[in-house]
């Protein structure tokens, strides 16, 4: 251990006590709808730092234009822009259903076919442009792979292909027993960290793995309550290196990295948003001097104010929302009076044709 680097257990306590504020005083995860700036900032450096993981060289800048605006910046090859349009495509999906109930039942934390989803998602742009060269048409997007993968540089050996659907099925059951586990005293790190390690063994796919299988964690995540993680590029090394210890037994180096990242990601962008500005009330709550209620009302209607109707009719919407409107009041007010003022047309005769 790194002198002055806080120990696993002082980690694992410090998340413990950090999850346990975000669910009991400050009401859990913030929605899309009541934090977008938060998923927009998780979503641009999920997609950017998952896809650089398997060697993607587009910098951060990069990832957030083409995300944002669908522009490709930076010059590089047309694939490294379609794995992140992937990547995005299919984190957005994660976001959304993870938050949303949907159709699944309360103790399935994840099925096979969303884990297919996923995977379909994430790697149907870029297999546009660049397909595996040892893909058969019976192993695209979404499908399973139909050859063996060759033991890995650690040693670790996926099952053989026919092997495929019954391991993600036990992979499934099992990681839709976490719950339970959790109840049971289970330590939330290692258990997820179990869980990403058994995906990777499997391997169900020819390609993509990586990707889809840090995708599936964070909808098991968020689904329960939790912040998605985030391995950042430079823990590349050490998470490889976690992994290889997984595949032996010990999952304690990959939890420790799965709950750092975990802090992190309250610390930076779930807490500060939650405590602060971004918190949806009603938007009687934000009348002040400068807005009446009914200009709030009419911002939200015309789409000026980031704001959300619930299913009865009530506006919600957040101080930071009104603050971000009145400020794009001030700058269109400036720019207005900025601009020269017209000037009154000659009113002077004009010369007659006998002077």
């Amino acid at each position: 251990m790194a002198r002055g680097r806080p120990s696993r257990a002082t980690v694992y306590a410090r998340l413990d006590s950090q999850l346990a504020e975000l669910r009991t005083r400050l009401g859990g995860l913030p929605s899309p709808e009541e934090s977008a700036y938060v998923w927009t900032d998780i979503w641009h450096l999920e997609a950017h730092h998952s896809t650089a993981l398997e060697g993607n060289t587009l910098v951060l800048r990069e990832v957030e234009t083409l995300l944002d605006q669908g522009r490709a910046v930076g010059a590089k090859p047309l694939k490294e822009y379609m794995e992140v349009k992937g990547y995005g495509d299919a984190a957005s999906w994660v976001y959304r259903e993870a938050m949303g109930a949907g159709d699944r039942t309360t103790d399935t934390l994840i099925t096979v076919q969303e884990v297919r989803h996923i995977h379909h998602l994430a790697m149907s742009p870029v297999w546009q442009v660049s397909p595996h060269p040892d893909a058969t048409e019976a192993e695209s997007p979404g499908n399973f792979r139909r050859h063996d993968i060759h033991p890995f540089t650690a040693g670790m050996t996926p099952p053989s292909w026919p092997l495929v659907p019954a391991g993600l099925d036990e992979w499934v059951a099992t990681t839709n027993t976490i719950p339970a586990r959790l109840h049971g005293g289970g330590n939330l790190p290692e258990l997820l960290a179990e869980a990403h390690n058994h995906f990777e063994r499997v391997h169900p796919f020819i390609d993509g793995n990586g990707r889809t299988g840090r995708l599936a964690l964070n909808l098991v995540l968020v689904r329960l309550g939790h912040p998605p993680v985030v391995i950042l590029k430079e823990q590349r090394a050490a998470y490889l290196r976690a992994m290889q210890e997984a595949d032996k037994g010990d999952v304690g180096p990959l939890g420790e990295i799965l709950a750092r990242g975990m802090i992190d990601n309250l610390n930076r962008f779930i807490i500060p948003s939650v405590a602060g500005p971004a918190k949806l009330v009603p938007i009687a709550a934000l009348v002040d001097a400068d807005l009446s209620l009914v200009a709030i009302r009419a911002a939200a209607q015309r789409g000026r104010l980031e704001a959300h109707q619930r299913s009865d009719g009530q506006w919600l919407s957040s101080r930071r929302a009104v603050d971000t409107y009145k400020e794009s009041r001030r700058q269109g007010a400036r720019l207005t009076t900025s601009r020269p003022a017209r000037q009154p047309r000659s009113t002077q005769a004009r010369p007659s044709g006998n002077d």
